[in-house]
């Protein structure tokens, strides 16, 4: 577990124990906060489980990661060149 991870899971004990709290003192403020830092703490451990996924892909094919990178980048740029020339810059 690296140490964004771990940042996540306390982050998101912390919300749980805040949101519990708050519960108990009937304080919505408290709850409130308590659930955006639990669902905060969640994302945390989502962005590091998906960076760890990647690298580990990466390192294990690096030429299906290359060949991936190559059609996401196609894919943007016929996205972005894609009515161009029906756009009207001047105004």
């Amino acid at each position: 577990m690296d140490t964004n991870s771990a940042e996540g899971t306390v982050r998101q004990v912390a919300g749980k124990v805040q949101g519990a709290v708050g519960d108990a003192l009937g304080d919505t403020g408290a709850q409130l906060a308590g659930k955006a830092k639990e669902l905060s703490g969640k994302a945390q451990q989502l962005c590091a489980s998906t960076t760890s996924l990647v690298r580990d892909t990466t390192v294990e094919s690096p030429l299906t990661t290359m060949a991936v990178v190559a059609l996401v980048g196609f894919i943007a740029g016929a996205l972005w060149s894609h009515g161009g020339a029906d756009r009207d810059y001047r105004r």
